[in-house]
């Protein structure tokens, strides 16, 4: 096979169809548009790029649909090749999650962040906040107050991303039959709590973040971010940087999962570089919004 059919299959087969024809399927409440969650077992795909890419977030391993087919076990390239053309024509299901694409230009994230109203007692967000996922009232108040809570489409809340300059770089979706991240925004960190504090706890979701504030009655002493449930480079860098802190003590809040396992890892290395404190908190259910409903 030379580079113009390696090229010609590359185009016409995605990492999706691959892995669903491997018997891997979507998790809808784990995925978005541009991040697809594939499971088998207690294995875990990312699939990204419109379908050209993957990576496995358990382990550093990640390419295109080539080495993909080898992951799946492919003893090599030839047999790699052999399994992609095998794919040809195969259509993947589309997550029933997935939304038609917009046919006009977005505005800004900034701009979209300010035409949504803030959440109010008994608005559509500020329901699904208190009474579906059972966080505090005074708890909601109060990230309304700093700013991170804005109304989505269909009873849906958005929990603002930022950087470390405080600039607004997206924000979590999340809602009854919704999950997902602002489209053209950048995952970096939700920031809640006492932004100059030295404890720092990371968590995977904003709603986590916010049901262990809301566990630990708001301590005084502590940041609580959320990182989107991914882990981006700029992700990395705001935690590396919050690390670097004057007596910075990370503590590695994630879900009490494997991955959860792997995110404490790299906090715990993130630490160990800048000599910070660490220590590792685990929810006894899944995440902290289940131990806060228990």
């Amino acid at each position: 096979m030379d580079k113009r059919e390696i090229e010609e299959l590359r185009k016409k087969v995605g990492c999706a169809a691959l892995l669903e024809k491997d018997g891997w399927k979507v998790d809808v409440k784990e995925s978005t548009r541009r991040a697809i969650k594939y499971r088998r077992d207690t294995n875990i795909i990312i699939v990204i790029h419109q379908g050209r890419g993957w990576f496995d977030p358990l382990s550093p391993a990640k390419g295109d649909v080539f080495s993909l087919a080898e992951h799946l076990g492919a003893g090599g390239f030839v047999e790699a090749c052999g399994r992609v053309a095998d794919v040809v024509g195969f259509v993947p299901a589309a997550p029933a999650w997935q939304r038609p694409a917009r046919a006009k230009a977005l505005a800004s994230i900034v701009e979209r962040w300010g035409y949504r109203v803030t959440l109010r007692p008994g608005s559509p967000a500020w329901r699904y906040l208190t009474s579906e996922r059972g966080l505090p009232a005074d708890i909601v108040k109060q990230t309304v107050a700093s700013d991170l809570l804005r109304e989505g489409p269909l009873g849906s809340m958005w929990a603002a991303h930022s950087n470390s300059a405080g600039a607004l770089t997206g924000w979590e979706e999340r809602g009854p039959s919704w999950r997902g991240f602002a489209t053209d925004g950048s995952k970096e960190l939700f920031r809640f709590g006492s932004e100059g504090a030295e404890r720092i706890c990371i968590t995977e979701a904003a709603i986590d973040a916010m049901s262990l504030a809301a566990i630990e009655v708001l301590r005084p002493d502590t940041l609580y971010v959320s990182t989107g449930g991914g882990w981006s480079p700029a992700t990395d860098d705001a935690i590396r940087g919050l690390g670097k802190r004057a007596n910075a003590w990370l503590v590695a809040a994630t879900d009490n999962n494997r991955q959860g396992e792997v995110y404490a890892d790299r906090i715990r290395a993130i630490a160990a570089d800048a000599s910070a404190r660490y220590a590792r908190l685990r929810p006894r259910a899944g995440d902290w919004n289940e131990d806060l409903s228990a």
